[in-house]
């Protein structure tokens, strides 16, 4: 599986407060983000997997609202993910 344990302790330590805070926005858009990448690379080889292609439009729209949310809530903290994800709004 390409999202171990391992992988998901790492992403939230570097992007959430800890690696045990798997509920913070940051750390589950963060998560979201990983996920969408992979997603994506899986599509360029298999353009006709509408499955994968509808599961993806649904994660980035996750993320779309976990931003939107976390944009109403702290803009510096909003400011940040974007910066260190190097998603461009």
């Amino acid at each position: 599986m390409y999202l171990t344990k391992e992988t998901k302790k790492e992403i939230f330590k570097d992007f959430g407060r800890s690696e045990f805070d798997t509920g913070s926005p940051e750390g589950q858009i963060s998560l979201f983000t990983h996920r969408i990448k992979h997603l994506t690379g899986h599509l360029k080889i298999n353009r006709k997997d509408k499955a994968t292609e509808r599961s993806l439009v649904r994660l980035v729209g996750k993320r779309r609202r976990l931003l939107d949310y976390l944009k109403e809530k702290d803009i510096t903290r909003y400011r940040e993910i974007i910066k260190k994800l190097g998603l461009r709004k």
